[in-house]
């Protein structure tokens, strides 16, 4: 049951070039506060999503098991002003260091240009800024996550079918983006199989996915798997999967290891599989790389959390009620 937390520590994938050494210096990354004591700022772009804030609480949690740090928390409610406002505020307060849970930002010049003037060092959990300069990234491989789910779709449809693609948006979302290209990546090659992407994005949420599947089942009522970019809008498309009376006709395929969703398919419902990008365990590890940061630790630049594939067989591994996320 609670494999998904060994899992966290079997930390492997692509590295970056270069490792981001830490120094000793006063006042600078790896400097050491004098009590042992760390109090560390947590930006959230957006705490409205299940996995957002279950990233967070994850931080907090790993900060009291630790007993020697302190965490503030942010949220900006989706406004990149606010988020480089937020930081400001972290830094006005001498934390000693800022970790970024970023969601669907792609770029945060302002705040990682502030923490850098600070001279503290950040630590950027799941989402990897296309722009600026970070101390060190925790995250997933999100294509290879798309590309295991299109494998197990195809398996599931050896004589072809209708698999139909529900993203989150916007349209430039580089996470949802990488997730449906290895989805594609591996179903465009099936002749047999056809791809059916939804023209209205989900908006990553249980509600956006149910409404987005219903107006697919409207024009695709033939359609035999759906791919969401995330669990949150696959839970959604259940429902309206369900409400039409398909459920033993399409199967679902997401992406996280939401609770829920790890639920439906311990359970043996129509939600099949899953790729795991567990909120707890990147939260716990950037909390973690924080402080190792703070110690005077030597940390990879990029690291690629294992996102292995949650399926009936092995979903109670990884399924924890009593996890933040």
């Amino acid at each position: 049951m609670y494999m998904k937390r060994l899992c966290g520590v079997l930390v492997t994938g692509v590295l970056a070039a270069g490792l981001a050494a830490c120094s000793s210096e006063p006042g600078k990354p790896g400097a050491a506060t004098g009590d042992g004591r760390y109090t560390i700022g947590v930006a959230n772009f957006l705490l409205s999503g299940p996995y957002f804030s279950g990233m967070d609480k994850a931080i907090a949690a790993q900060a009291k098991k630790k007993g020697n740090v302190e965490v503030i928390s942010t949220d900006a409610n989706g406004d990149a002003a606010k988020l480089a406002s937020n930081v400001e505020d972290l830094l006005s307060k001498n934390v000693d260091a800022v970790i970024i849970s970023g969601g669907p930002l792609e770029s945060a010049p302002a705040a990682l240009n502030a923490i850098k003037a600070a001279g503290k060092p950040v630590v950027l959990v799941d989402r990897k800024f296309q722009t600026g300069e970070y101390t060190s990234w925790i995250g997933p491989d999100n294509e290879a996550i798309g590309r295991q789910d299109g494998e197990f779709i195809a398996g599931k449809l050896p004589g072809g079918g209708k698999v139909a693609i529900i993203k989150g948006g916007p349209a430039d979302n580089s996470i949802g983006l990488a997730r449906t290209n290895g989805v594609k990546s591996v179903l465009r090659g099936r002749p047999s199989i056809t791809l059916v992407e939804a023209p209205d994005f989900g908006n990553w949420g249980s509600d956006g996915g149910l409404s987005v599947m219903e107006s697919l089942l409207a024009t695709n009522a033939d359609v035999d798997a759906v791919f969401c970019e995330n669990d949150a809008m696959c839970l959604g498309a259940q429902r309206a999967i369900a409400d039409a009376g398909k459920s033993k006709q399409v199967i679902i395929a997401g992406v996280d290891g939401q609770a829920e969703a790890l639920k439906a398919i311990l359970d043996g419902t129509n939600y099949a599989v899953t790729g795991l990008n567990d909120a707890d365990i990147i939260g716990g590890k950037g909390l973690d790389r924080a402080v190792e940061i703070l110690s005077g630790a030597t940390v990879e630049k990029d690291t690629v959390v294992p996102s292995p594939m949650v399926t009936k067989e092995n979903a109670a591994q990884y399924y924890d009620p009593n996890g933040a996320f």
